[in-house]
């Protein structure tokens, strides 16, 4: 059996902006798992998952491409990330098996709701490294976030890849979506395994220092979001915003670029006043679209967290989900913890997650 797994992900500062490309965000990984099994089989295979109570759907290939019966298809995301995967194992003139896929999901709690973690990124993420590794083909980073992106970017996502590129690259990360409309034009002229060695305009994935006094906290409103639908209403929006859009990009990539500066310099009180900063902007983007990104749990949240020094804002889209917190005094975390618990906000014992340089070396 093969496994493969890939961390969740959360949103540090940039959100709906980093939709944009060349407009940068920061991410972290967090040690919450997707996990993916491959198991050889005979004529027909199945996927099954923990996200859909475990019942197998079986699928079987047509004109070489996996093919599951779209009225039982619950895995999109899968699909597409075997597709695409299975086409560059294709051009390695390596032949295609069937197998049994098996997916196990940390990044909902004990019933079921989802903390926010990014779990559509880390299951493709994790089913194509499980794919390279069943093929033995080698890989890096670059290539599994390469191949992931062209899987979500067949399904129409309207994300920025963020969290396709923390759970690739894990660790604290700043990011930048590469140009689509380059990368579409490109797929209909040229081969994946071509496709995938160009550079690709505006992308841009380096890892982050952070300076050894500051703590990421995480809090969970057990409210789940949609960040599809989030992002949705903002681009609905764009048009009708021709005069606020265009000064909030620009405000958004003025502030996380400095982000990345303090923490490249070890700053930590410039890189909480960045946040701070980037918390005022995306309530900024509410006013002016309606939409409430930052609720009432995640406003009691942030005013816990200022109360006891750290700076904090919604992580992701919002709306619910979960919000973070950097605090540079571990003598504040154990009260103020307990601070969100009174207030109703859930405290996440989640850590950043690194892996290992040289995971994807057979």
């Amino acid at each position: 059996m093969i496994k493969a797994s890939a961390p969740g992900k959360l949103f540090i500062a940039g959100e709906y902006a980093v939709v944009t490309n060349n407009h940068p965000a920061i991410l972290v990984a967090v040690n919450q798992f997707i996990t993916v099994s491959l198991d050889e089989a005979i004529d027909e295979g199945t996927i099954n998952s923990t996200l859909n109570g475990g019942l197998p759907v079986p699928w079987t290939r047509q004109d070489g491409a996996l093919h599951i019966d779209e009225r039982e298809n619950p895995f999109i995301y899968i699909t597409q990330a075997v597709t695409v995967t299975e086409q560059y194992i294709s051009e390695l003139n390596k032949e295609l098996v069937f197998f049994h896929l098996s997916v196990e999901s940390e990044l909902d709690n004990a019933k079921g709701k989802k903390y926010g973690l990014g779990s559509s990124g880390a299951v493709t993420v994790a089913t194509i490294k499980a794919l390279l590794k069943f093929y033995k083909v080698p890989y890096t980073p670059e290539l599994v976030y390469k191949l992931a992106s062209l899987a979500h970017l067949s399904v129409k996502s309207n994300g920025s890849f963020g969290d396709i590129a923390a759970s690739c690259f894990t660790g604290w990360i700043a990011y930048s979506c590469f140009n689509r409309e380059w990368v579409k034009e490109r797929q209909t002229e040229m081969t994946i395994t071509e496709l995938i060695t160009m550079p690709w305009p505006d992308l841009m994935i380096r890892q982050l220092r952070v300076p050894d006094n500051l703590q990421l906290l995480i809090g969970w409103t057990a409210s789940p979001a949609s960040t599809t639908h989030l992002v949705d209403k903002v681009n609905d929006k764009r048009q009708d915003m021709a005069d606020f859009f265009p000064n909030f990009l620009a405000k958004s990539k003025t502030i996380v670029n400095d982000l990345i500066i303090a923490f490249d310099q070890n700053k930590t009180q410039a890189i909480k006043d960045g946040i701070r900063k980037n918390r005022a902007l995306l309530l900024k983007l509410a006013k002016h679209t309606g939409i409430s990104i930052e609720t009432p749990l995640l406003e009691k949240l942030v005013e816990a967290a200022e109360t006891f020094g750290g700076a904090a804002k919604s992580s992701g889209a919002g709306g619910g989900d979960c919000g973070i917190a950097l605090v540079d005094n571990a003598d504040t975390i154990l009260p103020l913890f307990k601070q969100w618990e009174a207030d109703g906000v859930v405290p996440l014992p989640l850590e950043v997650y690194q892996e290992d340089e040289g995971a994807g070396v057979l």
